[in-house]
Formats: structure tokens, sequence, C-alpha cells
């Protein structure tokens, strides 16, 4: 699950990391009312979407020369003129892809004095089963580019959970940065901050970009970016409270509600698959033969019919869907299951577009059957090459 920066913020700051200053605005009013509650003279608007680059980005229907979704004010009323150009706006960045998010809220930031800019990153690292943190002098940068560019400017180490953070990693992180003094005791001070945050919350990634040194020499959160592990949330009645479902696609959200791994994509094959690495295997083969997968859509080793049922009106509620592949491998999944959870859903939802199945495994030749002999037009697949080759071609005519 994804929080908005200003969210993120409150988080860190009940560990203690230094940020600054602001308010959530969802309206003009309200944008000019939380300047008014800040020192100013300097005021950061903030565009708040579960992207990033918003800087950069530029907003539908103001042009190409307009200002980004991050401007500056040095006035109340300025402030106010930011809001009203940027709420209800598609802003669109490189990780929104061209359709762009919906900017329906703000947050109204003091403005730091900035001498110098690092990136600063905490996750989760699976090879060594231990958090991961990730820095470099080259902040407020993409960090993809930076990799691409230079990536010798990036350094990474772990830290063992049974230890939590040493001293030797803030001095690893004060060296990476280049901070001495002072300013490389804080680094170690903000690290263990991060760190705890990032356990404590149960968090799968946790970015600070930039993380800056101020004109009065003190180190200083920019800005944040954190995902927390779905299935901790449990655990943090809290973190739930911040989810806003406006950012998330309704498909996902209501496969979220029947355990099911769904994520959205652009193509026009949609697919139904038991098992993720399987699911990952059939979105190849789909692009193999000429055509785009519309989602990954894993309904699990032991889905029952209504969760089969559901997962098919998922895939079709998609008006991009030309066409449904189901593969199933009928390991602890039944065939026959999947068979009738697919019938049941297409009596109750209709099919307007082809579907081919694709079974193999426990109670295969039942699945088939049942099938076959349900009257409805589903085409047979006999091998995972076959079902992608039907696919595509019924797709493409």
């Amino acid at each position: 699950m994804n929080i908005h920066e200003y969210q993120a913020k409150a988080v860190l700051a009940e560990f203690g990391a230094p940020v600054s200053k602001g308010f959530a605005a969802m309206t003009p009013d309200e944008a000019a009312s939380a300047a008014e509650r800040l020192p100013g003279p300097l005021y950061v608007v903030k565009s708040q979407i579960h992207a990033g680059g918003r800087g950069k980005g530029r907003f539908e229907g103001l042009g190409p020369d307009s200002k980004g979704g991050v401007r500056l004010a040095k006035s109340v009323e300025e402030v106010r003129q930011h809001a009203e150009e940027m709420l209800g706006r598609v802003l669109v960045t490189h990780q929104t892809g061209p359709k762009g998010k919906q900017v329906n809220r703000l947050y109204i930031e003091d403005g730091s004095d900035i001498e110098k800019e690092f990136y600063l990153s905490l996750l989760v690292d699976r090879e060594t089963s231990r958090v991961s943190v990730v820095a470099s002098t080259e902040g407020g940068m993409n960090i993809e580019e930076v990799a691409h560019d230079t990536p010798e400017k990036i350094h990474t180490f772990s830290i063992d959970p049974a230890t939590g953070v040493m001293p030797h990693h803030g001095r690893s992180l004060a060296k990476t940065l280049g901070l001495t003094g002072g300013l490389a005791k804080e680094a170690g001070v903000i690290l263990g901050q991060l760190y705890a945050a990032f356990v404590g919350k149960d968090m799968e990634m946790l970015e600070i970009n930039p993380l800056i040194i101020t004109t009065d020499q003190h180190l200083k959160v920019l800005d944040a970016k954190v995902s927390f592990d779905g299935n901790a949330l449990f655990r943090h009645p809290d973190i739930v409270t911040l989810r806003d479902e406006t950012e998330e696609d309704e498909k996902e959200i209501e496969a979220s509600k029947y355990d099911l791994s769904y994520i959205a994509l652009d193509g026009e094959i949609g697919c139904m698959v038991n098992g993720a690495g399987l699911a990952m295997a059939t979105m190849d083969i789909i692009k193999l033969y000429g055509a785009e997968p519309a989602n990954f859509l894993d309904v699990g080793g032991g889905a029952g019919k209504e969760k089969v049922t559901a997962a098919f009106k998922i895939i079709t509620a998609d008006p991009n869907v030309k066409g449904i592949l189901v593969n199933i491998f009928g390991g602890i999944m039944r065939c026959d299951i999947i068979a009738e959870g697919v019938i049941a859903a297409v009596k109750e939802v209709g099919l307007k577009v082809p579907l081919v199945v694709r079974l193999e495994g426990t109670n295969v030749e039942l699945g088939k059957k049942i099938i076959a002999e349900s009257g409805l037009n589903v085409i047979a697949a006999n091998d995972l090459s076959d079902g992608a080759e039907k696919i595509v071609k019924a797709v493409r005519g």
C-alpha cells in the first residue's frame, strides 16, 4: 500500500525524523489557510499523487510551458492561485504514464533553503533477508538515471535485523555522502530514525529524495515516498486509515476483497492464471505471439468457485480486454472447480469476447468435460503455446 508524501512525513515525524512544517489542502481556501499558518516567506505547493516526477510533470490543458506539480510561492495569494490551477487537473509525469493522475490533494509546506541534495532509501533485500540502505550524492534526480549514467555514485550496505542500526552504519552513510562533523552525526541519527520507522511500520520501501543540507547546516527530509507490506497491514490500523482508494485502480481494489493478486496493464488479452510464475510465463508468451496482456492475475493455489467467478468478473470489467486466456495447472487447484467457476461467471456477466481455456493437472478431463457440455462458445487449448496462439488469433481476426 502506498501513501501520500504528507502522510509519509507525518509517519516519519513520529520517529523523530526532521521534516518541514506543512499542511494538507483539498481546496484553494484550505491551501491559503495552510500558508497563513506557516512562517513563510517562501511556500511550496506540492501535488499529492502516488507517482514520482511531479516537479517535472505537466498538467493537461495548460500547455507544454506550464509549471509542474511542485511550485514555489512567495505569498499566500500566490499559493491560492497555484492551488486553483492544480486541483482537479490531471498531472502527467514519467511515472503516471500518458493517462496521468488527477490531483485531488495538495501539500502546502514551509520553504527550505537548500545547500546540497542527497538520495537515501531503505528497502528489503530478499537475497540477504536484510534491510538495504541505498545512498547517493546525486539527490533530486531520478535514481534510475543515476544508476544508468553514473552507477559508481550509488552505494549500498545492509543492516542486520539482529543488531539494527550500529554506529558503523552511520559512519558508512556519512562517508558515502561526504559529511563530516555535526552533519555526520546527524546522518547517523536520521538513519536510526528511518530504520526504526521502516521496521516498526512494516514498510516495503522508504525513499527520501532529496535529503538536504540546509544553509544553516542541518539535514532535513525534504520529500518522502513510502510503501507498506500489504500482508502486515493488519498490525497497523493507523496506516490502513491513510489509504487513498482514488489513487488505485478500481479493479485492483475489487480484487483485494477476494485476496486475488491483480495488477492492471495496458494490453488487450485478459489473463486468469493460478501461480505467479505461471502467470508471468503466460504474459510472456502472449507477447511472443504479438499481443499484450491486459493484466496480471493470480487466483492462487486453492481458489474456490466464488473466487474464480470474481476474478472473471474483474477481467471482463476492463473495457480494453478483447479476449481472455484462462491458463490453469491443477495441483491444489482442481480443474473442475476452475471450469465451474468460469461457467458460472460467463452465465452471470455474459461473454462478449473470445475465451480460450487451457487446463492441465488434477481432474483435467472432468474440467474439460464440464466446459465442453456447457454449451458456451469456449475455445479449448491443448497447452500454453496453443492457448496463446489461439487467443491472439481470435482477437486479431
